[in-house]
């Protein structure tokens, strides 16, 4: 693997995982993340999101020792930005790229910063025979989604890449933050989605 450039990157800590491709909505009102959201806007530029792996993240009250940060992320690009009521913004992003960061810190206002790198893409690849059943159950459940009003998924759908499918379904099973986020960073999209199939099996949702 090529080795990428590291740059300076604003950290979005949540208590989940975004995956690329993913959509996440945020609901912000802390002044870092509005002062944040308002230079990514300015500058067409993306945040980073990482999981946190321990403590709290509300109003930068956890001092450094208190708050343990996921090392890999995924950039995410503002989608669209809305002002339902002063001081508060509703934001919709989409993720793109998955990063690595080499060292964390706090600025003055507590907004996290770190010195990251890109990490290469998922390979498109098909899925497998064995795993199709996957794809289709995603298909199935998206259909599902969308006679209750829900769509939690960004088009286009992509329903012959391995790794788009199995994303999709780490961001809606059931488990928790720690096995998505062992999910999100595997290099293989093939493995990830053998994983989530197996799990799938498990559960009867394929068969």
């Amino acid at each position: 693997m090529t080795d990428t450039p590291s740059f300076e990157l604003p950290l979005f800590p949540l208590q989940s995982v975004l995956f690329p491709d993913g959509l996440l909505g945020l609901k912000v009102f802390e002044a870092r993340y509005l002062d944040l959201v308002g230079e990514c806007l300015r500058e067409r530029k993306p945040f980073g999101v990482v999981a946190l792996k321990k403590g709290s993240e509300v109003r930068g009250n956890g001092a450094p020792g208190d708050v343990a940060l996921e090392s890999i992320g995924c950039l995410a690009e503002l989608i669209d930005v809305d002002s339902p009521q002063s001081g508060i913004l509703q934001v919709r992003c989409r993720g793109t790229r998955r990063f690595e960061t080499a060292g964390t810190s706090q600025q003055a206002n507590h907004l996290w910063v770190a010195q990251a790198r890109l990490l290469p893409d998922d390979e498109t690849v098909l899925p497998t025979e064995e795993l199709v059943g996957s794809a289709q159950g995603l298909a199935n459940a998206i259909a599902t989604l969308k006679q209750q009003g829900n769509a939690p998924f960004l088009e286009p759908y992509r329903f012959e890449d391995a790794g788009w499918i199995a994303n999709r379904w780490c961001e809606i099973l059931p488990i928790s933050v720690a096995a998505k986020q062992k999910l999100m960073e595997l290099p293989d999209p093939l493995v990830r989605l053998k994983l989530v199939d197996e799990f799938l099996r498990s559960k009867g949702v394929v068969g």
